[in-house]
């Protein structure tokens, strides 16, 4: 299956990665805890944990520095995200298998667990499908997977037009400049296959995750876990 350009090959993006990203997703920070809380909840003390989107190490820190017997594979398209993420996990990063590609390049598991945040807005609808599949073939039975994204509940243009221009000025009360937030939601707009929640929720069904649940809203973001 071909797979689009990744965004994040692009040396700049992934040098700011860090600050931009906690300005930009409500609750960034918070949103690693409560992926940990909603993993603890069924994963034993050892658990494997597929990180698919490996974000430049961020949530894998997270969730390596509280949970120190877990270990991770984590998956990413961008060889510059995942030579960020080694840097960023430090002396973690031994507990982390790093691959470099798609879902379709991640170990066959069983993982206890499987996280994808900030990630599946940027695939479009067909190859959510397959993504969503995939990783649900290589969970454990009943194991959680935690996905957070954009996700803007419009019925039509003027509502998703509106939404991004909160999402804009949220941007801008963030501190970001004006100029650059009117930029990113212009790409945006323009570029990211943005779903709606009933259609995000529809794609985990389809996949075979039950019990899937929002436990995060923000503004153009939400967050589901099912279980597969």
């Amino acid at each position: 299956m071909t797979q689009a350009p990744h965004a994040f090959d692009d040396p700049a993006q992934v040098d700011s990665y860090a600050e931009r990203v906690a300005q930009m997703v409500p609750a960034y920070r918070d949103v690693h805890r409560m992926a940990g809380v909603l993993i603890d909840e069924r994963a034993p003390h050892d658990a494997r944990v597929l990180v698919l989107g490996a974000g430049g190490g961020l949530e894998t820190k997270a969730l390596a520095e509280t949970r120190p017997g877990w270990t991770f594979d984590a998956v990413d398209p961008a060889a510059a995200m995942l030579d960020l993420a080694t840097k960023t996990l430090g002396p973690l990063a031994s507990r982390v298998r790093m691959h470099h590609g798609y879902i379709d390049d991640a170990p066959h598991g069983p993982f206890a667990a499987a996280t994808s945040l900030l990630t599946l807005h940027f695939l479009e609808p067909e190859l959510r499908r397959h993504t969503a599949a995939e990783v649900r073939r290589r969970l454990a039975p009943g194991a959680p997977f935690v996905v957070v994204h954009l996700s803007i509940p419009a019925r039509d243009d003027a509502e998703r037009a509106s939404w991004l221009r909160r999402h804009a000025a949220n941007l801008v009360a963030a501190g970001i400049e004006p100029e650059a937030a009117e930029q990113a939601c212009a790409a945006i707009a323009a570029q990211v296959p943005v779903l709606t929640p009933d259609q995000d929720r529809a794609i985990l069904e389809g996949a075979g995750f039950t019990e899937v649940t929002e436990f995060f809203s923000a503004f153009t973001f939400r967050g589901w876990v099912g279980y597969a």
